[in-house]
């Protein structure tokens, strides 16, 4: 039972805390008039609610993302800048993939 109940704790107190820095956040997007939950409400609302120390660590994960989106952007601009959809080339390695499986399974390299 003791197991059920910490299990539950370890959903539900980060999902309570989530909620609670959104609602904050939502708050001050809402008093500065703006329909956007923007990153800097989320620090606003981390500060007025204690959570200073969290600040530095959340403005880590945030660049950490946006750097992987970017990276994912150029990714995508680069094959469409090619003129091959993205299908095709997951085909044409999945194929080539399984191309090479077979020569290695009838003896030839």
């Amino acid at each position: 039972m003791a197991e059920a109940v910490a299990a539950d704790d370890d959903v539900t107190l980060p999902r309570e805390f989530i909620h609670l820095v959104s609602s904050e956040a939502n708050e001050i997007c809402n008093r500065q008039l703006k329909k956007t939950i923007l990153p800097e409400h989320v620090f606003q609302a981390l500060q007025g609610l204690g959570f200073t120390s969290y600040i530095e660590e959340v403005r880590s994960v945030l660049q950490e993302c946006k750097t992987q989106a970017a990276n994912k952007r150029r990714a995508s601009t680069r094959l469409e800048n090619l003129g091959i959809p993205e299908e095709r080339v997951t085909t044409a390695t999945a194929g080539a993939v399984s191309t090479s499986e077979a020569s290695a399974s009838s003896g030839r390299t």
